[in-house]
């Protein structure tokens, strides 16, 4: 079992790599604290999705902790790995969107695999739920995809609003549609506000499943995303500079074209992650909290 580590965006994000803040005492950050999860959880190999010029600073800051515990493989996310026909815009300086980002590691992922993001904390019960779930497909199966849900009150920061996958079913428990929505407490109150739509909005229960990213494929995910890559691109022609080829939405229009299922598979889990900049204190002392209780080990990998 592999796990897929969406990490190009790193950099960007915090301002390059090496002024990411560590989250404990020990200078690791949220991708160590995955790592480890995944690796107790039972998955052998893990795949960073990292921009090429990154490959240094992150090797020598977090590939070489862990070389020693996991295999680790590297895929670098280009602008320009387009399909043949295609040319990347002059304009166009970020990354494709995380559709993209898995197609980058085409050529080294070698198993059944789960992605996450970098830069969350997803929990060790998450890791579980995906591993056992692994474990159950046959592995010749094709299509049997699923997807890590969290409650929605178990991702939410209160510094603001956080971007989720809001996950409705149907009458029988079963995967219908995934809505990719800017989500926040309003008046006490958990609102929804859909990205393609804003006129859509909707009020959450608690309970409700959102998506953190935590997508569990067989391996055929990759032929559907070479294949479809071509068409999201001239789909997209009047909007070349900022049009993402993401994964939610590859998965929720394969699924509603019959050529895969979706199983939600639910966690007790609570996400943290460092949306903004007053998120942190709140992630550090949540990760002392758990370090403290024993449910990692100090430093982690000393």
């Amino acid at each position: 079992m592999e796990l897929v580590i969406l990490a190009a965006g790193m950099g960007s994000r915090f301002g390059g790599l090496k002024q990411i803040e560590p989250m404990d005492e020990f200078n690791n950050f949220i991708i160590d604290y995955s790592i480890y999860d995944a690796i107790e959880a039972g998955f052998d190999s893990v795949v960073f999705i990292i921009k090429e010029e990154m490959y240094e600073d992150f090797r020598n800051t977090v590939g070489k902790r862990i070389e020693s515990k996991i295999t680790t493989k590297y895929a670098f996310q280009k602008i320009d790995d387009l399909p043949e026909g295609f040319e990347c815009p002059e304009k166009r300086h970020k990354p494709w969107g995380t559709a993209h980002a898995i197609l980058a590691a085409r050529d080294v992922i070698t198993d059944d695999f789960i992605i996450i993001n970098a830069d969350d904390y997803y929990g060790k019960d998450a890791f579980k739920v995906a591993a056992d779930y692994l474990r159950g497909v046959n592995k010749e199966a094709k299509g049997a995809y699923a997807n890590v849900v969290y409650e929605v009150a178990n991702t939410m920061t209160e510094n603001g609003s956080v971007k989720r996958g809001v996950c409705f079913v149907d009458e029988k428990g079963n995967f219908k549609e995934m809505v990719e929505s800017s989500v926040e407490k309003v008046e006490g109150k958990i609102v929804a506000t859909s990205l393609d739509n804003p006129d859509r909005k909707f009020v959450l229960e608690a309970t409700q499943p959102v998506s953190m990213n935590m997508f569990i494929f067989t391996k055929d995910i990759l032929d559907h995303l070479v294949e479809r890559f071509p068409k999201f691109l001239e789909d997209n022609a009047n909007n070349p500079l900022s049009c993402e080829y993401l994964i939610p939405t590859v998965v929720s229009e394969l699924f509603e074209e019959g050529k895969v299922t979706v199983k939600l598979l639910a966690t007790s889990a609570v996400w943290y992650g460092v949306t903004y900049k007053d998120d942190k204190d709140y992630v550090v002392s949540s990760l002392k909290a758990l370090v403290d209780a024993g449910q990692y080990k100090k430093g982690l990998w000393d």
